[in-house]
């Protein structure tokens, strides 16, 4: 059973994926388990260059605490990293299908709620690492 939270994150989830194939990307897989650790969407960015991402969604209510992308802190990061790692070192999706042989960059898509209940605000980083 999913608290109204986690539903709320899920829906902002499926609206990145959604964005992302319109913009042509190629969605390999979602809410990927390495351990304990996961990664929220896994996809093909078609470039130029053609790279494999792993796209951490943050979901945010409001800025009553903050900005989505204050909460992609240390420990996120590392997770992430350890997710990767893990995912690289198998060379294959969790149900066996390989990985394409691209390079790989970890990107950050904060969504947060519409004005007067309009379409949600989108903030896409990429190569959210190198910042």
């Amino acid at each position: 059973m999913r608290t109204p939270a986690q539903r709320l994150g899920d829906a902002a989830e499926a609206t990145v994926a959604d964005n992302l194939v319109t913009a042509g990307w190629t969605i390999l897989g979602r809410n990927l388990r390495f351990g304990r650790n996961e990664v929220d969407i896994l996809a093909v960015d078609a470039g130029p260059p053609a790279m494999l991402v792993v796209v951490e969604v943050r979901w945010r209510a409001s800025r009553a605490y903050g900005l989505g992308e204050e909460t992609f802190d240390w420990r996120k990061r590392a997770h992430l990293r350890a997710a990767l790692g893990r995912l690289l070192e198998m060379s294959a999706l969790p149900d066996g299908t390989a990985l394409p042989r691209l390079p790989v960059r970890i990107d950050l898509v904060v969504v947060e709620p519409g004005e007067r209940g309009g379409p949600s605000r989108i903030r896409h980083h990429r190569d959210a690492l190198a910042t």
